[in-house]
């Protein structure tokens, strides 16, 4: 055993176990506040939740339903009147009004966090202010214990010391080890592949030599670098998957329980049918037009372009969209300036185009017209479609395309949609080698232009 073997291994030793604290550190704040804010995060979607359906339906048997939804010992609520004075909710709210009344009474009119010290409260609060659209108006107030949030602190700081002591034994083991012989490449290297094996893709190798083992340095850090931006896209999207999922859900689950009660009336059994109707259509939509994306999503997506006669086609589709138009009493009209030859895929033209008309039809008032004018101009393909919809604010331009974005958010209900639509539509363009630009103000309607 040479004394150089010795330093470097001693060294290398070192810097990891300062590196594993470091990271330790950073991972139980990391997990502590992660799971907080999820905690947070749940709860106001769950208020929010309720607060919607108080909105749209709101009734003696609605409040009941909300109170047989969150009987539990976890979660409790209570719904306030204008006054924030309590008035209904379950069994336990009233005795946590009393203990959080100031903190409620004093909390601004709007959703909100009331009480989020949970390291030293029994509960988290939250508040949604509501009003119905008969006129009623109040709070919706959701309290949930803090016992799962002191439970993982626990177990967190009882695995995380094991952890910190098992690391112990661990490196004194690899330096005993390492200081026989000059290994530290690929000792790196090799934590590095265990690593992003538990899916820690934050790998920074920094070898540099030409040889076989700076090659193999290289394609780990490629690789780490590549799996951790497909991690980051694929948390994203879930989280707004699981958003747009959460509502529809709860609606099915809710009614369906709701609709097991005897003592309903026929007219009401049936408007609970119609709500699950709505919402399973919703998640229908929102299944197909998922898997729309991920097959353009895949590398192996790709568009069949051939020759088509403008006129026709268009017509074609014309014919096929125009009765739900017509259904709604709107109308649609096509111009084709002058029949010209196309070089597109015609599956994925005709997607793009009925996508494009749905989207107007359903933010259009009855009686309105939308026009569909296409045109060539500089050699390609020009598909104009003007509405008298409610239009679009200026500044949710540039984001209308993004997957799972829906500008008219307060009115999702009442239009439909899953925010995918124009999503799907940007990739099919994108796929043609071609743009699209919008022109829209609130209240005056949009114009939505691809060019091919």
């Amino acid at each position: 055993m040479n004394r150089i073997s010795i330093k470097l291994a001693a060294y290398f030793l070192v810097a990891v176990l300062i590196l594993e604290g470091l990271l330790m550190v950073y991972l139980h704040r990391t997990i502590v506040h992660s799971q907080e804010e999820a905690q947070f995060t749940q709860l106001l979607e769950r208020g929010a939740n309720h607060r919607d359906v108080l909105e749209d339906f709101y009734s003696e048997e609605t409040l009941m339903h909300i109170e047989l939804m969150e009987s539990n010992l976890e979660r409790q609520v209570a719904i306030l009147d204008a006054n924030r004075q309590w008035f209904a909710g379950t069994d336990a709210s009233k005795s946590l009004m009393n203990q959080f009344q100031h903190q409620v009474t004093t909390a601004p009119a709007r959703d909100s966090v009331v009480v989020d010290d949970w390291e030293q409260e029994n509960y988290i609060v939250t508040l949604h202010p509501f009003e119905s659209t008969t006129g009623e108006q109040g709070y919706v107030v959701m309290f949930e214990s803090t016992t799962s949030l002191h439970t993982l602190m626990s177990k967190l700081n009882t695995h995380f010391g094991i952890a910190g002591v098992a690391s112990l034994l661990i490196l004194f083991v690899l330096y005993v080890l390492l200081s026989r012989i000059i290994t530290r490449p690929l000792v790196r290297m090799k934590e590095a592949t265990e690593r992003l094996s538990t899916g820690d893709f934050r790998v920074k190798l920094m070898h540099k030599s030409r040889d076989e083992l700076g090659d193999l340095s290289t394609s780990i850090q490629k690789l780490a670098d590549d799996l951790e931006h497909t991690q980051k896209e694929r948390m994203e999207f879930l989280a707004a998957i699981s958003h747009e999922l959460r509502t529809p859900l709860t609606y099915l689950s809710g009614y369906s329980s709701v609709l097991k009660r005897e003592d309903l009336s026929a007219q009401e059994r049936q408007r609970y049918v119609s709500i699950l109707e709505e919402e399973s259509a919703r998640l229908t939509e929102l299944v197909k037009n998922l898997f729309d994306l991920a097959q353009m999503d895949e590398t192996s997506f790709t568009i069949s372009k051939e020759s088509v006669q403008a006129a026709p086609f268009f017509s074609s589709v014309l014919q096929r969209i125009k009765h739900s138009f017509e259904l709604e009493d709107k109308y649609l009209e096509l111009s084709v300036r002058e029949d010209f030859e196309m070089v597109v895929d015609p599956v994925r033209v005709e997607q793009i185009v009925m996508n494009l008309l749905d989207n107007a039809r359903k933010y259009s008032p009855v009686q309105s017209t939308t026009h569909l004018d296409v045109y060539v101009q500089d050699g390609h393909t020009v598909i104009r479609i003007e509405d008298e919809g409610i239009g679009i604010h200026p500044r949710d331009h540039e984001v209308i395309f993004e997957k799972l974005i829906r500008v008219e958010k307060s009115r999702s209900r009442e239009y439909g949609g899953a925010g995918l639509g124009l999503a799907i539509v940007k990739e099919l363009v994108e796929a043609h080698d071609g743009r699209i630009e919008v022109i829209s103000d609130v209240g005056k309607g949009s114009i939505v232009t691809v060019i091919l």
